[in-house]
């Protein structure tokens, strides 16, 4: 037991000092070496959030309160990730939407940064849906599992039927909300623009007869491009759309319902990314040439920011 314990500490001291110096780098104007170190820094922020979410998990499961698990684990992630990467999302619009219970939140889906949002809009008596193989990854699926998230089988549709069956009785009968990307995959876009959206949260909302609550997120390219090699400091707009109420429409109404759903998000996205903040995270700030996010919102300046 000495010996692994010690062979965990190396590692960590490792890791920690490489994400260090590559910070230190990023200083000097060393190209990449901002996004090598808040990519080191963010799997580092959810590995230590997915962990601690286990053991929450279990406790909470012990009073009967394991429903608020992915809540409080996605505050966790929230400020950690302000902290540690300068990064995070901002809400500047709608918070009161968020208490709508229940609910099937729906929001646009970008990057693995979306984790992120999740930790700023996350309420409490809320799980997320996944595809069924994140249950088999260390601490991140063992907590998923324990807090009770709906896990598809996208292979399957007979499966996948089957969980939205499950998940729409438990959304009635325990008033659990549901987070979805109706999107279905990440656009990695570079632009104010949303992929086609998969049918799947609407029949959920139709079938439990809940409210369906839109979120949109400002693009953000400009803070955050694999493709690039960019990963910067700063914050995100976020906008919660009203409550659009579902009790009284039919599977035969989820095809118009997705599309004039997906029309009012695309017309907040384009709005979003064009107001003055959402220009700091989007490609116009990158091609204006202005001094570097990273260098302007450090890490501890961005997290007195929080909550305001």
């Amino acid at each position: 037991m000495h010996t692994i314990l010690m062979v965990i500490l190396r590692l960590f001291a490792f890791y920690l000092g490489l994400t260090s110096t590559f910070f230190t780098l990023s200083y000097f104007s060393i190209p990449t070496a901002s996004f090598y170190a808040r990519l080191l820094a963010s799997y580092g922020c959810l590995v230590l959030c997915a962990t601690y979410g286990v053991f929450a998990s279990l406790a909470l499961r012990l009073i009967g309160q394991h429903r608020i698990s992915q809540w409080t684990v996605a505050r966790s992630f929230h400020y950690t990730m302000a902290l540690f990467t300068g990064i995070h999302f901002e809400i500047v619009s709608g918070r009161q939407h968020l208490s709508t219970r229940p609910c099937v939140l729906i929001g646009n889906h970008q990057s693995e940064l979306d984790v992120l949002l999740l930790g700023t809009i996350f309420p409490p008596y809320c799980s997320v849906t996944a595809k069924r193989s994140l249950r088999l990854v260390p601490f991140l699926g063992w907590f998923m599992a324990l807090s009770g998230t709906v896990f598809i089988d996208r292979s399957n549709s007979a499966s996948a039927h089957a969980a939205f069956d499950k998940a729409a009785a438990e959304m009635r009968k325990e008033r659990q909300s549901v987070f979805i990307f109706p999107e279905g995959t990440r656009s990695y876009a570079e632009g104010p623009e949303m992929g086609a959206f998969k049918k799947g949260a609407f029949h959920l909302a139709v079938k439990a007869g809940v409210d369906i609550v839109p979120v949109v997120a400002g693009n953000y390219w400009g803070v955050l491009s694999v493709k690039e090699k960019r990963f910067r400091g700063g914050r995100i707009p976020v906008k919660v759309l009203p409550p659009i109420p579902t009790a009284h429409l039919t599977a035969a109404d989820v095809e118009e319902l997705t599309r004039t759903t997906r029309e009012k998000m695309l017309k907040e996205l384009v709005a979003l990314t064009q107001s003055p903040m959402g220009q700091k995270a989007t490609k116009a700030y990158v091609e204006a040439g202005e001094e570097d996010l990273a260098r302007r919102e450090t890490p501890i300046t961005m997290a007195s920011g929080l909550e305001r």
